[in-house]
């Protein structure tokens, strides 16, 4: 049995993060999993039942600390795959692609690219194709610009995998409480983050909830978001904005939704986005880069143009492209032939993201010399 060494810098909340611990549990039927991780501090995800490495080098501020971080990781990883005789070294994002060129050694190194904002840093990505055996984008844009820019024949795409089975099941689990008893939510989930445009998407509620009193709007994932509720006491939306905080299991709370939006400017895979569709949750996102475009083709859900990546807590500022989303938000609302539309789309499109496809890629390239 072949042994597979997966390398991720940490198990927050996070998108690959998600998808590393899901590869380690689809995987162990027809391989020797372990994953190795830089900090075990703030585990999000479950991981009973997986071997877990943790190399206690964490992130440190300041070049030479980084530079140093690079050096101890390669090391520990190169002494792991020696000691452990690792066939395939598969690492998700560009700290753990670092360390794994960097350790060398007969494994094959697999390098994930997981987000478009990772094309920002072309040297880094035209040494990656060079020293990977297989760089793994989960996008077909990111696939096709690596290949292009880069003249990477070693690029694949590889989709993240969901099991709506799965997913039904432990939306079951238990009945979320809400601030609220009543009315139509709305729901977005990320970390506190920038990229995710949530100032967009607290401004254009405000505008929904103007037109459409019964709205809710729920915010999943971690973070204190102060700046967030601030602008939400602004626009005095605070009593009908909901910040959960980090859920372990997000799909009751994405159950108990009328509405998917997502407002990032970036993206890789959304999972979340999938995540809400294999609930039949209908969606509305940002046209970004990338992701979005690529999971809803304007059929299965609606895009919208991407949104400013200029930060904006201003309350008295609401933009044209907020108005505009609002706007998408408040036409569907309101139709229900369209809300049962999108939501039959939804599972559709969900389903088309199967975990069997994406195990039997992985065993594929696995097989290949």
């Amino acid at each position: 049995m072949k042994k597979m060494l997966l390398i991720v810098p940490a198990l927050h909340q996070g998108g690959f993060e998600k998808v590393c611990v899901a590869t380690a549990r689809l995987l162990q039927p027809f391989y020797q999993v372990k994953i190795v991780i830089f900090d075990s501090r703030e585990i999000a995800y479950e991981i009973t039942g997986l071997e877990v490495m943790d190399l206690h080098l964490a992130s440190r501020p300041g070049r030479l600390a980084k530079i140093w971080n690079v050096i101890k990781r390669a090391y520990r990883l190169h002494q792991i795959k020696r000691k452990e005789a690792v066939d395939i070294a598969y690492s998700f994002g560009p700290t753990a692609n670092i360390a794994n060129v960097v350790s060398g050694g007969k494994a094959r190194k697999w390098l994930g690219i997981r987000s478009y904002m990772d094309m920002d840093h072309p040297r880094r990505n035209r040494w990656f194709c060079k020293h990977a055996d297989r760089v793994i984008c989960c996008s077909e844009q990111i696939r096709r610009e690596i290949e292009d820019k880069f003249g990477c024949e070693k690029a694949v795409t590889l989709h993240n995998p969901f099991d709506l089975k799965e997913a039904e099941a432990l939306a079951e689990r238990f009945v979320p409480q809400l601030p609220w008893t009543e009315g139509r939510i709305l729901v977005s989930m990320g970390r506190e983050d920038p990229v995710k445009g949530f100032w967009h998407l607290i401004k254009s509620f405000a505008l929904v909830h103007e037109t459409l009193p019964d709205t809710r709007l729920m915010i999943i994932g971690q973070g204190e978001y102060l700046p967030y509720k601030k602008l939400a006491a602004g626009l005095k939306i605070d009593d009908v904005v909901c910040f959960t905080g980090l859920k372990r299991n997000p799909y009751p709370y994405l159950k108990k939704s009328s509405l998917y939006v997502l407002t990032s400017y970036y993206e890789g895979f959304p999972n979340a986005l999938v995540e809400a569709m294999a609930l039949g949750v209908p969606a509305i996102a940002t046209d970004c880069m990338t992701g979005p475009g690529e999971i809803l083709e304007d059929r299965y859900g609606i895009l919208v143009p991407n949104m400013s990546p200029d930060e904006d807590f201003d309350p008295q500022n609401i933009t044209e492209e907020e108005r505009r989303l609002a706007q998408e938000i408040i036409s569907l609302l309101k139709n229900e032939e369209r809300m049962a539309h999108y939501r039959e789309m939804a599972l559709k499109r969900a389903g088309e993201y199967t975990t069997e496809a994406y195990t039997a890629n992985i065993r594929r390239w696995a097989e290949e010399a």
